[in-house]
């Protein structure tokens, strides 16, 4: 789907403010280490992350969605009654149910006509969340809509270390989990708008997606336990990209070296190389934030985005992609013209 109508008006991100560096965790897991003869550093010399960021005390899924839709919202110079549609796109939520975005707009006191809704598709939801608001957006359903992210790793984290830190943990089940702790916890949001409503703000264009769901179970996980095949997940992975990256030439006329950013989502320096690699890319157009915050799941590619800005890397024009896989596996890939 491609988009004449829909634009950017407001971006913001949260950085979590406590940093766990690998060499902590490494500390804490030592004798397990020891006990199975594991002297690699997988978590800092391969996968590149030096630390991650976690939040102080009991930080909701929702607190961390609302805190970025406030300043989004801020971003857009807009009040909360205007918005038309609230997608909470985090893989944290707070509960089953109610959704994780009616507690986000009750925080954020959202008008009653706001439709809210969560759309969960792993590390991939905050870009097919900005699919479902520019779509609306297009068709003149609404002005404006709020994509939020909010994640919240710590429990996670607690109990990975426990289970690791186990006598009983087993080579196998530290190869699996290991992947837990790479991640990090952070925020977003985006303010998306009818482009007359924003004059010169960035447009998006749209994008694509493909799929190879027949590699659903190379990931799974729940809120205290992520259990993945890295290897497998990493090859699969890529060869689904480079389908849709030849979508994407096809749909939005990409060629490498005519982008001016690659916004990748941020899992690892392995991926990172391997997309870099596989797409011609000059690594000096990728921002990389990994190695000091982890894998932030969908808030990535956002936070990236938003942190582009701050450092003054986009100008008037530039085309920028956005490349994502989440597991399932689902691939999507699309522009933003700043």
């Amino acid at each position: 789907m491609l988009f004449q109508h829909v634009a950017i008006a407001g971006l913001a991100h949260i950085d979590a403010p406590r940093r766990l560096s690998t060499d902590e965790i490494n500390a804490r897991l030592k004798p397990t280490l020891d006990r199975l003869g594991i002297k690699a550093d997988v978590l800092k010399d391969i996968a590149g992350i030096h630390a991650r960021r976690l939040w102080d005390g009991d930080m909701l899924a929702s607190d961390a969605a609302t805190l970025a839709g406030v300043k989004a919202l801020a971003d857009a110079g807009i009040e909360p009654d205007r918005v038309g549609l609230l997608v909470n796109t985090s893989v944290s939520r707070d509960y089953l149910e109610p959704s994780t975005a009616s507690i986000v707009s009750g925080n954020l006191g959202l008008a009653e006509h706001c439709q809210n809704f969560d759309v969960a598709n792993a590390c991939l939801a905050f870009i097919n969340g900005m699919d479902i608001a520019a779509r609306m957006i297009e068709r003149g359903e609404i002005d404006y809509a709020l994509v939020v992210d909010g994640e919240t790793a710590g429990l996670a984290y607690e109990k990975t270390l426990e289970r690791l830190s186990s006598p009983d943990a087993t080579e196998e089940q530290f190869r699996n989990e290991l992947a837990t702790l790479t991640l990090g916890c952070g925020a977003a949001a985006m303010v998306m708008a009818r482009a007359e409503l924003a004059p010169g703000a960035p447009r998006y264009r749209g994008g694509v997606t493909r799929a190879a769901t027949q590699w659903n179970g190379l990931c799974r996980g729940n809120l205290d336990r992520m259990v993945t095949d890295t290897k497998l997940l990493l090859s699969e992975g890529l060869k689904l990209a480079q389908r849709t990256w030849l979508a994407a030439r096809t749909a939005l006329g990409w060629v490498a070296e005519e982008m001016d950013e690659f916004v990748i989502h941020q899992v690892s320096q392995v991926h990172t190389a391997a997309f870099i690699k596989a797409f011609g890319i000059d690594p000096k157009k990728v921002l990389t934030i990994f190695g000091e915050h982890g894998n932030i799941g969908p808030a990535s590619v956002p936070i990236v985005l938003s942190k582009l800005r701050e450092m003054g890397r986009l100008k008037k024009g530039d085309r920028v992609a956005l490349l994502g896989i989440g597991s399932g596996l689902n691939c999507s890939m699309a522009e933003v013209v700043w």
